[in-house]
Formats: C-alpha cells, sequence, structure tokens
C-alpha cells in the first residue's frame, strides 16, 4: 500500500535522495520516470538513463522515500536508494550488477545459437543451396524459443511502459517481432511452403542483445574515474592497540577505524583514512587528490588523505576523517553526482525521446498503409513497417549527451579538475573572458616581510610588535608572513588582544593592552581618522614591488610593513594558452596599484584593476556578462565569494579539503593556474564529442527512417544498424578519455584559504 501524503499544515522539510532504477530500456524511460515522480507533491526529478540514476527532491514533511519508489513501481520499473558514497560501499550492487552481466551473456549465447540455423538458410538461400531450407515446424520452434524466451523481457518492458500510459523501446522491438513471428506462424499452420521470416525475428532480438550487452560493456568503462579513485583506498589499516603487554599493531577492516586513532602507514602504501602526521617523515604522492606528480613533503602536523601514496618514509598517523567523511569520499560523491546530472544541451534530446516512439508508431502504421495503398500485398507492405518499428529506437539519443558528459567530468577528476555539475561543464566552454585574483591565483599567496618601516617616535620593534598582536590569529596570508617576521626578530606575545575584527577589504582591528589598533590600508586608517604621512615610502626604489600596510596603535600611526609575492611558476604559461585559446583577462586585485600593475606585467596581461573590493569585482563580473560577455572568475573561494557567484562559471584555487570544494562550480586540486586552462580544454573537447554524438544520432534516425519506409532495408539489417548506432555514441564518448591535460612542471603550491580582509 502507497504511503499517504500529508495534507496537514507544515512548513516545507526539504530533502533529497538518489535512486537507482532498474528495468529503463532507453531515453523514453527515463523520460516517463520523470513525469511519474513530477506529478507527485513538491517533487522534482533528474533521471539519468546512461547512469541508471534518478535525483529526487522533495517535501519529507509530505511524503517519504517508499511513496517515491511506490510510484516508480507503478511506472513499471524499480528503484532502491543509493549507498551515500557510491562505489564504497554499494558492494551487494556491484555483485548484483555483475550477476546481470553473466545473465546477459547467457541469454545471448543461447539465444545466438539457436538463431544461428535460420540464419544460415537464408545464406543457403542466397547461395542457391535449397536443401539448407529447415521444415516450418523446425523453424517455428526455434523462433518460438527466442521469441518468447530470451525476448521475454521486450514484452514485459513493453507491458510495463503501456500500462503506465507511455512507449518505450521495447514497445518497438515487440510489437515488429510480434508481427514477423506471428505472420510466419499463421503461414507455417495454414499454408505450408509458404515464405516465412521467422529468421527476421530472431535475428532482431538477437542483434538487439547483442547492442545491449555491448552497450552495456562500453558503459561500464565509462565510470572507470570512480573505480579507479575507490582503488586508491587500502581495504585495511594497522591500527596501533594498547593492552596490558604494551603496544601491539593489528590489521583492521577501514570501516573499524575511528577518528583519534593512531596507524601506522609503512613506505609504499596508501593511506586508508585522513589524518595527521604524528611522527616521521615522507614524501606523499598526492596526485590522485591534485594531479600533480611531484610528491609533498609531510612531517610531524601535516595533513594526508586516504588514498594518497606513502613514499619512501614510515608514518605514524592519527586518524581524522574515516569513512564517508574523508577527502576521497566526499570527491567519490561529488564526481558521482555531477556524472548523474544533466547538461542543459540534453534538454532537446530529452524532449524529442520523450515523443518519439509514439511518433515512430505513427510512422510505422502510415508506412503500411502507404505500401498498402500502392498495391503491394500484405507481406510486402509489412516487411518496411516492421523495418521503421526496429531502426528508429531513440537509445542512441538518449546516450548521446550523458555518455560524453560522464566520460568528460571522470578525465576531470583525474587530473585534479573537480566540476560539480554538467551545466558548469557545458557553460566552461562558452568562456571569453576571465577575471582573476592576483594573491594566492596569480601568486603563490605566501608573501615575506621585505621591509619595515617606522614613523617618526616609533620603532621597527614597535610596528612588528604591534602588527604581530593583531595578526597571532588571523590566517591571512600577510598576517602569515607577519607572524613569521615576528618570530624572525625574536619578539614574544605578551600584549593582550581583545576584540578582534576583520573588516573586508581593508584591514583588521582590535584593542591592544586596552587600546584601539589598526592594521591595513593607509586610505582606510585615513578613513578611521589616523593620520598617515604621505608617501612615506615613495624614495625607496624597492617600494614599488611591495604590498604595503600601516600600523597604528592608541590612535598614531606606528609605521609600515612592506611584503612582496611571487607568481606562481606557471602563472606566465597558462596566460599564454589562454590568450591562444581566445580568452581575456582581466586582473582585479584588493592590493596596491603599483605592485597589481607588477604582477599583471610579469604574467603579461594587460587588462587591470588594484584598489578593488570584494563587490567590486563581483559588479564587474555583472557588467561584463551584460555586455554579452561569458565570463569566469577564478579565486580562492573565500573573500572571492561574490565574484564567484556573480560570474558565468566560478573557479576556486584550492585543496579538495578546504571550502573551494563546496562552493565553486569547478575546483582546481592542484592550485594551479593552468588548471583552468585544462578545465577550458576539457569543456570544449566535451562539447565537441556531445554535438558529435548527437550529429550521430539524429542523421541515423534521419537517413534509416526514410530508408525503412521506402523498403530499403531488410529488418534484419535495422536491427543491426540499431544496436550499431548505440555502441557508436558510446564508443565516440570514450574517445575522450584520450584527452590529457597540458604537460607542467611546477612544484605543488600550500592552499590559501584567507581571512575575508584586505581584499588583496
Amino acid at each position: 500500500m502507497d504511503t499517504p501524503f500529508d495534507t496537514g499544515d507544515r512548513r516545507p522539510s526539504p530533502a533529497s535522495v538518489d535512486l537507482a532504477i532498474e528495468g529503463m530500456t532507453c531515453v523514453a524511460c527515463a523520460s516517463r520516470i520523470e513525469k511519474v515522480l513530477g506529478r507527485l507533491p513538491q517533487v522534482t526529478a533528474s533521471v539519468n538513463f546512461a547512469t541508471g540514476r534518478a535525483h529526487v527532491d522533495f517535501d519529507a514533511a509530505r511524503l517519504d522515500v517508499s511513496a517515491l519508489t511506490a510510484a516508480v513501481g507503478r511506472a513499471g520499473y524499480s528503484a532502491r536508494v543509493t549507498q551515500a558514497v557510491p562505489g564504497v560501499d554499494d558492494a551487494a550492487a556491484s555483485a548484483t550488477a555483475e550477476e546481470h552481466r553473466h545473465d546477459a551473456t547467457r541469454a545471448l549465447a543461447w539465444c545466438a545459437l539457436l538463431t544461428a540455423p535460420l540464419l544460415a538458410q537464408m545464406v543457403g538461400m542466397f547461395a542457391g543451396r535449397h536443401d539448407w531450407m529447415l521444415p516450418g515446424w523446425l523453424q517455428l520452434a526455434l523462433a518460438t524459443a527466442v521469441q518468447f524466451g530470451f525476448g521475454r523481457p521486450f514484452y514485459r518492458g513493453a507491458w510495463n511502459a503501456l500500462r503506465g500510459g507511455g512507449a518505450n523501446m521495447d514497445v518497438l522491438v515487440a510489437l515488429g517481432t510480434t508481427i514477423a513471428w506471428g505472420y510466419s506462424a499463421a503461414v507455417v499452420f495454414s499454408a505450408p511452403g509458404g515464405h516465412v521470416y521467422f529468421e527476421s525475428s530472431a535475428a532482431i532480438i538477437t542483434l538487439v542483445l547483442f547492442g545491449k550487452w555491448l552497450e552495456a560493456r562500453a558503459r561500464s568503462r565509462t565510470g572507470a574515474a570512480i573505480g579507479a579513485l575507490v582503488g586508491l583506498q587500502p581495504p585495511t589499516a594497522r591500527l596501533e592497540r594498547a593492552d596490558a603487554a604494551g603496544l601491539e599493531v593489528v590489521e583492521v577492516p577501514i570501516a573499524q577505524v575511528q577518528p583519534g586513532d593512531t596507524l601506522q602507514v609503512r613506505p609504499g602504501e596508501s593511506f586508508p583514512v585522513d589524518g595527521e602526521v604524528i611522527d616521521g617523515r615522507s614524501g606523499v604522492d598526492e596526485s590522485m587528490l591534485t594531479g600533480e606528480s611531484l610528491p609533498v613533503p609531510k612531517a610531524g602536523g601535516n595533513p594526508v588523505y586516504a588514498g594518497t601514496l606513502n613514499g619512501s618514509g614510515a608514518l605514524r598517523v592519527r586518524a581524522t576523517g574515516v569513512g564517508a567523511t574523508t577527502a576521497l569520499a566526499r570527491i567519490v560523491r561529488l564526481v558521482s553526482e555531477a556524472q548523474g546530472s544533466k547538461a542543459p544541451i540534453q534538454r532537446l534530446a530529452d524532449r524529442i525521446a520523450g515523443i518519439f516512439v509514439p511518433v515512430v508508431l505513427v510512422l510505422a502504421v502510415l508506412t503500411f498503409i502507404g505500401w498498402m495503398l500502392a498495391g503491394a500485398g500484405l507481406v510486402a507492405s509489412m516487411v518496411p513497417a516492421i523495418a521503421v518499428l526496429v531502426i528508429a529506437c531513440p537509445c542512441a539519443l538518449g546516450l548521446a549527451t550523458p555518455t560524453a558528459v560522464i566520460v568528460g567530468i571522470g578525465e576531470g577528476s583525474r587530473a585534479g579538475i573537480l566540476i560539480r555539475n554538467a551545466a558548469a561543464l557545458e557553460a566552461a566552454h562558452r568562456i571569453d573572458t576571465l577575471i582573476v585574483d592576483k594573491t594566492g591565483t596569480l601568486t603563490t599567496g605566501t608573501p615575506r616581510v621585505e621591509q619595515v618601516v617606522a614613523f617618526e617616535g616609533a620603532s621597527t620593534h614597535d610596528v612588528l610588535a604591534i602588527a604581530g598582536a593583531l595578526e597571532a590569529d588571523s590566517e591571512h596570508p600577510l598576517a602569515a608572513a607577519i607572524r613569521d617576521a615576528t618570530l624572525a626578530a625574536g619578539i614574544e606575545r605578551t600584549m593582550r588582544v581583545d576584540g578582534f575584527e576583520a573588516v573586508v577589504g581593508s584591514g583588521v582591528r582590535a584593542r591592544i593592552d586596552g587600546a584601539d589598533a589598526l592594521l591595513g590600508s593607509a586610505e582606510w586608517l585615513r578613513a578611521e581618522g589616523i593620520e598617515v604621512p604621505a608617501d612615506a615610502a615613495a624614495d625607496d626604489t624597492h617600494a614599488e614591488r611591495l604590498t604595503w600596510v600601516v600600523v597604528a596603535h592608541r590612535g598614531h600611526a606606528l609605521g609600515m610593513v612592506g611584503m612582496a609575492d611571487a607568481l606562481r611558476p606557471d602563472t606566465v604559461d597558462a596566460v599564454r594558452r589562454l590568450q591562444a585559446a581566445s580568452v581575456q583577462l582581466q586582473v582585479m586585485s584588493g592590493d596596491q596599484t603599483a605592485v597589481t600593475a607588477r604582477i599583471a606585467a610579469e604574467a603579461g596581461i594587460d587588462t587591470w584593476r588594484a584598489r578593488c573590493t570584494p563587490a567590486d569585482k563581483a559588479t564587474e563580473a555583472m557588467r561584463l556578462k551584460s555586455a554579452g560577455r561569458s565570463v569566469g572568475m577564478v579565486g580562492d573561494g573565500i573573500n572571492d565569494a561574490p565574484a564567484l557567484a556573480a560570474a558565468d562559471v566560478s573557479f576556486a584555487i584550492g585543496s579538495g579539503s578546504g571550502i573551494a570544494l563546496h562552493t565553486a562550480d569547478i575546483t582546481l586540486m592542484g592550485n594551479r593556474l593552468s588548471q583552468v586552462v585544462d578545465a577550458i580544454d576539457l569543456s570544449r573537447a566535451t562539447m565537441a564529442k556531445i554535438r558529435q554524438n548527437l550529429f550521430l544520432a539524429f542523421a541515423y534516425n534521419v537517413l534509416g527512417i526514410p530508408l525503412a519506409a521506402a523498403g530499403l532495408l531488410d529488418p534484419v539489417i535495422a536491427g543491426a544498424a540499431m544496436a550499431a548506432s548505440s555502441v557508436c555514441v558510446v564508443g565516440n564518448a570514450l574517445l575522450l578519455r584520450r584527452w590529457k591535460p597540458a604537460a607542467h612542471a611546477a612544484a605543488p603550491q600550500p592552499s590559501s584559504n584567507r581571512d575575508p580582509s584586505y581584499g588583496a
């Protein structure tokens, strides 16, 4: 019994669930399930035929998951809730899928064995060997076994579709082969010796099964990226346990590891969970996360991630993330969700597929009537009508877009490019303007203090002491540089700091030893009533390339701290590649004019703006969009958030464990600007494959249906062509696996997780 809907007055309780759908045979099935689920109150569903999954958003206050699966069941299909981490906790589903593949292989083998004698006599007839003809009763027996034994799934699928008020590929195949078998059976019983079409009905079913088998094998390869990621995580961990006899090390399944446990990881082993190094030193291959081939040095206090490969040193690690909370699990989940999403270009194919099968049925009837009116007999009119039914299956049309999306997003994940959904993958290929932040994007984001200037009445020690106290707990890159400088100068933190506040785009303020203290741009301090000497460092030839912040305490400016940041090693090459790809670049930074101009010039970018607030960046992105530009924004995902949200496509440079993973359309795990170029290149390659696939699918039907209706295609040939079309589309999508990111030699850089201050 279905779960009743709750009609009481409750606030909406948004919820979502992913369902694995069984029984879909073509894209018309996916369209039908979407419509059925969409009729439920407060339900939005997206069904992906290529992945066999449905993502459903619903109101948990009005219905539960059982109501969703029941609705799918009424439509003639079955649904089950998928696991939270695809491929990790879904071993039962994998075993079931493997069992289905074995069953399909056996069915195809038996079907081919029974069909072979029927086809052999047809070959013999063309060769003039009429003695190869089988008795009518034997042909009937062989064809009946194929038609109602191995063809039973087509009848079941057709009945479910028709019962649910729709039509799908099964309807076309079942109707076409039944007509051929039924006519031939009538001839055997009423006019023995007459011409029969048992070989057509049996061969069509065999070829369709063969095409489905090839298609399933090819489609299974599209998920290779997730399988490769999942396979990187070892199934067991070496756990330290203390007992009465002392410390022992036992090997346990990773499901038994809890946060806080201490693990041992030997050289050459993969890390089983996310953790923090307790002791030991090693280099870790994090290419599966970042795309970087160079090992990352690890020592006490450094983070490590599940699935990454330990180098030559033994490490003791404290577990911090296990199961679904590891960076690897989040990436697998993100990639899986993205592969199941729909690109906007797919809407056209879905709309056509939704009405395609009913139109084909009408065309088949019109073909039969047309041939009859032209004076052809019953049999001569029936054959082209059957060919129309068989050749017009919309499977290729339904697979054209999602298979390319699955492969494209999977290849991106291999290269350290995490794409949130298919819409972002599609939009990236249109980018013609790219706004880039400076600090942490063009530059490494790890500046160093190069110069300290003290104003009259203060010393450099005073300037650094107040600056260090203000920045003691900040995560801004400039703050880290100031802390390093105070440490190098031997200045200890002894002052009391209260009321710390970060002012977006300007600086920070707090009370130090009971008096107001500020650190930030000269303009901001002047606006706060602090007198700052004009051009305090103008006479220094070293000053132009530095980022300057002014330090004030007790209402007086004490001095200035100048810091410098270097370009990322790959920035110049990435800028050249973007310009070669006809993408215009614009630097927008909150830093000083001289510094911004210098960095832009070194990177090879002509257009730049300095002294920008986060709001300025967002406004510029919206202005460019209103001017008809397709805008991308590259930042760190924190203080660039307004501009990232305003852009058509947002790129966040940050590690997989950072906030960027949750905010950006595309996350660049390797912290390299060159990955923006790779992402745009991958998007363009994927869209090219989608267009090729759609052309192949449309061309196949546009050419095939008229040929079949004109009687130029035998039903057997039509069945072979129908099966080949799906395999062709999937195979073309798999060619995307040849895509490779541009070679790079830059060493991995630390991620930039910045406070929303200064705007630099």
